[in-house]
């Protein structure tokens, strides 16, 4: 069988072996950072955490906003539910810790099903205002709320962290493969997602909705599911950063710069409506920061200047420029009808 392009078109030999390469690369990078423990110090596995909790961030982002067209700027407000609820869950109901997380990620999916009634009442940009008003609502009742420390927050008593493991080494272990593993989901969640069926929705959702809606696609339903299952996921790496963090505030839970402004920063330069976007985009941006985060102002209107230059160079994004001219992909998603 020839070998095909993401669009279908069949590869030279020159291409298949560059998909080789780059296929041995992705699975090189995965088997390193799956041994990282092993091999990096503290400050490192740190790092790769953090690396970690916004490629997922960033892949519901892109899932929401890059297949669906939802475009909001209030996914704070489900990192922010997340966290809280898994404070909560851990210190109040008696649950292990590890078990307070993935509880906590399946009651803001509920959360996430009225305050998605009330969004979706909403169109184009008062959406994406609605979703920050939604977040900041949340933000506000978390202030108020007395036994989790209301304005000042609450940190996590020393016990709960010290029941993960025995040791601080086994601790950091656990978390690091709990991140890795959070990671890995994100990516491998979407791609599955955009192979099933539901993917061939979202696609079709993402070139033209009305033809869309026009082969019989119901686009609500399908929007509005991806809009809860991202609101979940976000919500479990909400629980598992403040978990790392092992203290929780309105403001840092709910901040619309660190959680929405830098997720949206990565899609939209690593390239939108791609899985290996977002990955590019983390990347870039852990780069730009390790750089120039001693610049005060100026690092931020560096990334607003890059994110402005990328769109006016090419829309697609880094990957979505590369993977047009050289017409690979790490995750394809693309189908062809069998001769």
């Amino acid at each position: 069988m020839t070998p095909v392009s993401q669009n279908g078109s069949s590869l030279s030999n020159g291409a298949v072996y560059a998909r080789i390469a780059l296929t041995a690369a992705v699975l090189l990078a995965v088997s390193a950072l799956a041994l990282a423990p092993f091999w990096a110090g503290r400050a490192d596995l740190r790092l790769l955490m953090e690396v970690f909790t916004f490629l997922a961030l960033a892949q519901m982002w892109n899932l929401l906003a890059g297949y669906t067209g939802l475009v909001s700027v209030g996914q704070q407000a489900f990192v922010g539910l997340g966290g809280y609820l898994f404070f909560a869950l851990a210190m109040f109901s008696g649950l292990p810790v590890l078990a307070a997380i993935p509880l906590a990620a399946l009651a803001t999916a509920l959360i996430a099903v009225p305050t998605g009634w009330i969004a979706f009442r909403l169109q184009g940009a008062y959406f994406a205002i609605g979703t920050w008003v939604i977040a900041e609502v949340f933000r506000l009742i978390a202030a108020q709320s007395t036994a989790l420390g209301g304005g000042s927050g609450i940190s996590l008593p020393v016990a709960l962290a010290k029941s993960i493991a025995a040791s601080r080494a086994e601790r950091e272990m656990v978390m690091y493969y709990l991140a890795f593993a959070i990671a890995v989901v994100s990516v491998l969640g979407v791609w599955w997602l955009l192979r099933s069926s539901w993917g061939l929705a979202l696609t079709a959702i993402r070139d033209s909705e009305p033809a869309a809606e026009a082969i019989g696609v119901n686009t609500r339903r399908v929007k509005f599911m991806i809009y809860v299952l991202t609101a979940g996921v976000t919500g479990l790496t909400g629980a598992f950063i403040f978990l790392q963090k092992l203290r929780i505030t309105p403001d840092a839970a709910f901040s619309v710069n660190e959680w929405t402004a830098f997720v949206i920063f990565i899609v939209v330069i690593g390239g939108i409506g791609t899985i290996e976007g977002p990955i590019i985009g983390v990347i870039v941006f852990f780069a730009l920061r390790e750089i120039a985060a001693d610049w005060g102002t100026w690092y931020l209107i560096m990334m607003g200047a890059i994110a402005i230059g990328v769109m006016m160079i090419d829309k697609r994004g880094i990957w979505g420029a590369l993977a047009s001219r050289v017409g690979l992909s790490v995750f394809p998603v693309s189908r062809r009808i069998r001769q």
